[in-house]
């Protein structure tokens, strides 16, 4: 089987879900992983889907398309093209960080642009903004690899100088750290 990137966008309703992986089996395709969210009132996933070898990427983005055209959901189909992951978990650690403070422009953008200096790699992140001044109201959390090679003094020093320029809280842990003190 080969392997197709899907992803789907539209405005959240019940069933999505359903009707999407149902679409898929029945042009026998089966999902190998997704990943789905909300973001204010819209859903976005995005399935890496095993297809037919003899099931053009064309052919089955339009049907699903065709099948998915009551929930007005926008549906691309992408083949996948697997790599190595540019730094391997051997050759990184993983951290979480945590930002909290007021919601301005530039807040991503400076978080991720120390990681990247850094040379580290940005596997997750989740923003909830409800804006305001309330720091309490807004809130990022990353989930970074970093390259064991990174002096990690450094890389905590310049990520804590930008949170200082931005205006916002910042708590940067080992992953197991953060799961242990998290562990319910």
């Amino acid at each position: 089987m080969r392997k197709v990137i899907l992803s789907v966008l539209g405005q959240d309703q019940p069933g999505i879900l359903a009707a999407v992986s149902r679409a898929l089996l029945l042009q026998d395709c089966n999902i190998e992983n997704v990943s789905q969210t909300i973001l204010q009132s819209i859903f976005g996933a995005i399935f890496i889907v095993s297809k037919p070898p003899d099931l053009p990427e064309e052919t089955l983005g339009k049907s699903l398309r065709e099948t998915l055209a009551h929930l007005c959901l926008d549906v691309a189909v992408k083949r996948f093209f697997p790599e190595k992951p540019k730094i391997s978990p051997e050759e990184s650690q993983p951290f979480i960080i945590t930002t909290r403070g007021p919601d301005k422009k530039g807040l991503v953008a400076g978080i991720s642009g120390v990681v990247a200096v850094h040379g580290g790699n940005i596997t997750n992140l989740k923003a909830a903004f409800k804006g305001g001044d309330n720091p309490l109201n807004n809130i990022m959390i990353y989930e970074v690899d970093v390259p064991n090679s990174v002096p990690l003094r450094v890389f905590y020093e310049n990520l804590n100088y930008k949170a200082a320029e931005l205006g916002i809280e910042i708590n940067i842990q080992h992953r197991r750290i953060f799961e242990t003190i998290n562990r319910i």
